[in-house]
Formats: structure tokens, sequence, C-alpha cells
């Protein structure tokens, strides 16, 4: 039986109310038929466009089931490819915008269910984020709390979750794309009450990058992420001045999780790109150290930071960014 059979879709829709009844038909039919089809997608896509009131139920109920639908059973299952992300963006947005904090949820739970996912579907994720901050628009200001060009804890944490979610239990290094992302979004708050996580999780992505573009080995983006304290400070480092005695061993024991690729690594790494593009069908685009030189160069006090950071744990770097660093040992 079609899950749709279970209640009456149209009617639904036109009255503009799901409840608590409804939902339960619903996944009666969904557990009793165990899929759906592209028709029924669309179809609960619609309604939850259209229901602007709804049971508590139905987000849990409509995240799972296109989830299910998104990861599981389309082909190849547990992956999501290219031609599945555009089918999901464009039932769940509008130009590019997420307009439901429901919608905004389905997404990270497909990144987050998904073994891989293609590039375009994680820095589509980012870039909610992204206009949330720069714009003080979209789901994630719907509370009219906040302001354009901060960001909030919460958007700190949906960062976290939407990278930890591509970078799965492999080693892959913060792309370009999600570096660019991230790049946007510190120079659109530079100087602002942001959420004292923020310098954190800025400087770690960003230094996973740089060492990947350096031909250095990194760990999983959980661990490469981690959160240090001695960067929650409001009032962190003055600009070329170095860790604070008690934070060094936390830092070296980040860095210390990076080494130099060997001729092996390099390859292994190279065939899982590979293998990731050629399953998503979409490229991964890595964050080379020409670029990262250019974009950390336009100073802002957290890339700064990180170059203290880099500069602090002696770390050897690719030579575009070796001009940095010592620019920071200079000025010191």
């Amino acid at each position: 039986m079609s899950v749709l059979d279970a209640i009456s879709a149209a009617e639904i829709c036109a009255r503009g109310t799901i409840g608590e009844a409804e939902v339960s038909e619903l996944r009666r039919a969904f557990y009793e038929d165990g899929k759906i089809d592209a028709a029924e997608a669309a179809a609960l896509c619609a309604l939850n466009r259209k229901c602007t009131t709804q049971d508590p139920s139905w987000v849990d109920c409509f995240v799972e089931m296109l989830t299910d639908y998104v990861v599981t059973q389309d082909k190849p299952h547990g992956y999501v490819t290219a031609e599945n992300a555009e089918w999901l963006a464009t039932q769940i947005a509008t130009d590019g915008r997420i307009g439901t904090k429901t919608e905004l949820e389905l997404l990270v739970n497909v990144l987050d269910k998904a073994r891989w996912s293609p590039q375009s579907l994680v820095a589509f994720a980012l870039d909610q984020v992204k206009i949330a901050v720069l714009e003080n628009s979209g789901p994630l200001r719907a509370d009219g709390m906040s302001r354009s060009g901060v960001i909030t804890e919460a958007e700190v944490e949906l960062l976290k979750r939407i990278l930890y979610a591509f970078g799965g239990d492999g080693n892959l290094a913060v792309t370009r794309p999600e570096a660019e992302i991230l790049f946007d979004i510190d120079a659109a708050t530079a100087g602002n009450a942001n959420a004292e996580s923020w310098p954190d999780l800025f400087v770690k992505a960003i230094a996973n990058s740089v060492m990947a573009a350096s031909g250095y080995a990194g760990p999983s983006r959980e661990q490469a992420l981690a959160r240090e304290t001695w960067l929650e400070r409001r009032h962190e480092l003055p600009m070329a001045e170095s860790a604070p005695a008690e934070a060094r061993t936390g830092l070296d024991g980040i860095l210390s999780a990076y080494h130099e690729q060997t001729s092996i690594e390099r390859a292994i790494a190279t065939l899982e790109r590979q293998k990731v593009e050629i399953v998503t069908g979409d490229e991964v685009i890595v964050a080379d150290a020409e670029w990262l030189a250019r974009r950390i160069s336009a100073a802002s006090p957290n890339t700064l930071r990180l170059l203290s950071f880099l500069v602090e744990n002696r770390a050897k770097v690719a030579p575009d960014l070796d001009q940095l660093l010592a620019q920071i040992k200079s000025a010191a």
C-alpha cells in the first residue's frame, strides 16, 4: 500500500494542517510497506511546505521517511549521488535557500546518515548557515533574536555537524568549498560578539586544510576539530603573541596527530578521493596552498590566530604559506 493511501494529501494540503492522527497513519503505512517512491517523496515534501500548522510528531516522521528514501532506498544504497542531491535541493529550497527548520534538519540528517555525500550537497548545507549569519535570514534566524554579522553557538555547532558528516570515518581534509564558506563567515563576523566557540572551529578547520595542502596526513575531522579551551576566551591572543604556556601541550597534541604523508599514503588518499567522486558523481576540490595563502592573507583576528597557532607549534608548511608564517615571526 502506498503511504499516501493512508491519508488524503490533497485535503491536508488544502487546509494547511497535519495532525497527530495523520502522522500516525503515515508511519503505520510506511512501516508496513517499508519504502516510498519518488512520487511519494515529492508529495511528502509538498505536504511539509503547505502545512504551516504541524503536529510535533510530523518533523521526526518527515525527516525519517525522506532520509530513508534519499540515503537507503535509492541507488547506490547508503550513498547520496549528485543527482539525488540536486533532487533534494529542489524539493526543500527556493533559489538555493531552505525555508524551514524541518527541511534544514532533513538535509543535515541525510548528510549524517549517508556514508558519502557529494561535495555540492555539503556546500549547500554550509551555505544555509552563511545566509543566516550574513543576512540574518532563513530558518536559523526565525526567532528574531540575532543580528547579521554575528555567528551564534547553535550555528557553530551546526557547522561542526555538517563538517563531521562529510568527513565520515576517513581522513578527508577540509575541502576548498568548505573552507571558502568558513572564510566568508569569518570575514563577515570579524570583530563582532560571536560565539566563543567560533575561533576554535575556524582555526582548527583551516589548519586542517593547511596541513593537508602541505603534504601531511591527518586525523579524522572529529579529532582535527577537537575543541581547545585557550581559543574560547573572548580576549584571546594579541595578534602576534604566542599561546600561553598552559595551552601549549594541548596544541602540540593536536598537530602531533599530523605526519608527513608517505608515497603509499598519498596514493591511498588519492584513490579514496577518486572513489568518493565516482560513487557520488561529484568532484572533491581540495584546498591548495596558493589559494589558502590568498585567503589567509586577508588578515582578520582569526586568520592571525591561525598563523600564531602554526608558528607556536613550529609547523612546516608549503612555501606559499611559509611566507605568511615568516611575517608573523618577524612581527613577534
